[in-house]
């Protein structure tokens, strides 16, 4: 798996500080960002967080390349509805030799890897003898399975990285997104460090946990939740 930061909103700790600051300043928007200290900004953020004042977050915008995850992993993106997805395409991009995403149990266990290893090969197969008989790649591919490799653009405001690394962070989260969320949480805090000071699951940022009986144990649950 590889992350990589394609682009971000131009200093994005202070443009979402300078948003908070109009909802308690005079001053016009063209002045927002004037004699705007490192120090204000790093305030006015934290101060942001601390009342769960997530909103002027949106004003900040990431961009991620994504290679080398499963379509396991991108059907669980979908479930993050404010963000803006591309994928490799299975109806123009043929996947004759496909690279696939083994899951640690799986990878684990070396009968079970022989196994997963000689069905993706068989599949593989299948797959390319249904596309040399005439069978359009778009009808072919209803055979690929879940772990076939895929490559993605992700972009996400700063308040939906929230939200995201707030889930897909957690102990409970499946290690492939884990991972991923790990990933783009460390290329974020780079870009926007006072943005995402306080970023991760809620048994880091909060000190509680709202997985209820499915909670790993770091904190005492708190609380009852879904994993959404």
């Amino acid at each position: 798996m590889r992350v990589i930061l394609l682009t971000h909103t131009p200093e994005p700790d202070k443009v979402v500080a300078a948003a908070a600051r109009l909802c308690y300043s005079p001053h016009s928007g063209a002045e927002l960002m004037d004699n705007f200290r490192p120090e204000q900004v790093r305030e006015f953020l934290s101060r942001l967080i601390s009342l769960g004042h997530y909103s002027p977050f949106e004003h900040a915008v990431f961009t991620f390349a994504v290679d080398g995850v499963s379509r396991a992993l991108s059907h669980q993106l979908v479930r993050h509805r404010i963000a803006s997805y591309s994928q490799k395409s299975q109806r123009y991009v043929q996947e004759k030799a496909f690279d696939y995403i083994t899951p640690p149990a799986i990878a684990q266990n070396e009968e079970q890897k022989r196994v997963f290893d000689n069905l993706m090969q068989e599949i593989a197969r299948y797959y390319a003898a249904a596309v040399a008989a005439g069978i359009p790649a778009e009808d072919a591919r209803y055979m690929l399975p879940n772990a076939t490799a895929t490559n993605l653009v992700i972009t996400m405001n700063a308040r939906s990285l929230h939200n995201f690394f707030r889930l897909r962070c957690c102990e409970r989260a499946q290690a492939e997104i884990r991972q991923l969320a790990r990933k783009m949480l460390k290329e974020a805090k780079q870009a926007a460090p006072a943005l995402f000071a306080v970023a991760g699951p809620s048994c880091v940022t909060e000190g509680v946990c709202h997985e209820g009986d499915m909670s790993c144990g770091r904190v005492q649950a708190s609380a009852r939740g879904n994993r959404i």
